[in-house]
């Protein structure tokens, strides 16, 4: 295992229709005094070279955030394995670190913690809480492209499960880690 890891694209997947926080553009929405997108862009920024963010709305305010935004080939906001698809599209290097913006505690070591082990199974590297997949934290090699096309073209939507199609490295986090906690909801926002 070499002593450093090699560089990687980071995509922070804000492409969402916002179901839960009403409609509104989750990685817009404010938390501790900034948008959700920023918290985790301030994670990951000292990370890459290639930042990415998947959006179907607001490019122009998601452009500071990233070197290039990417939409879905797809009307109708069919969901995170459309984002990540044009993510791997145009990363540019040979691994992508995958997030999702509205988890704003995620910290450098978990996602250093996904990297190495991507890179010692040479697959893809997933978080696994409690048992579960957790596909909005993990970490692919380019190469996986043409497995998730097609996955997609053969009508599958869900990220874990065509990600699931090839061998996966779990990185094992405890049930109540709360670098993992997603806020899907108004009330997560008022801690």
């Amino acid at each position: 295992m070499p002593a450093t890891l090699p560089p990687c694209s980071v995509l922070m997947l804000a492409g969402g229709r916002g179901q839960r926080m009403g409609g509104r553009d989750k990685g817009l929405i404010d938390w501790q005094g900034r948008p959700l997108i920023a918290h985790v862009h301030a994670v990951v920024r000292g990370l890459s070279d290639d930042l990415i963010v998947s959006c179907n709305r607001n490019k122009q305010v998601y452009q500071r955030y990233a070197e290039q935004c990417v939409s879905d080939t797809e009307a109708g906001f069919p969901g995170p394995l459309a984002g990540v698809l044009a993510g791997l599209a145009v990363a540019r290097h040979g691994w992508m670190v995958v997030l999702a913006c509205d988890a704003p505690q995620i910290d450098q070591m978990l996602v250093n913690d996904l990297r190495r082990a991507a890179l010692t199974a040479n697959s893809a590297a997933m978080v696994r809480q409690g048992g579960y997949w957790q596909p909005m934290f993990s970490v692919l090699p380019h190469a996986i492209l043409p497995l998730l096309a097609q996955a997609w073209n053969a009508g599958e939507r869900s990220l874990q499960r065509a990600l699931l199609g090839s061998p996966v490295a779990a990185v094992d986090c405890a049930e109540e880690d709360c670098r993992l906690n997603n806020f899907n909801s108004p009330q997560w926002l008022e801690d």
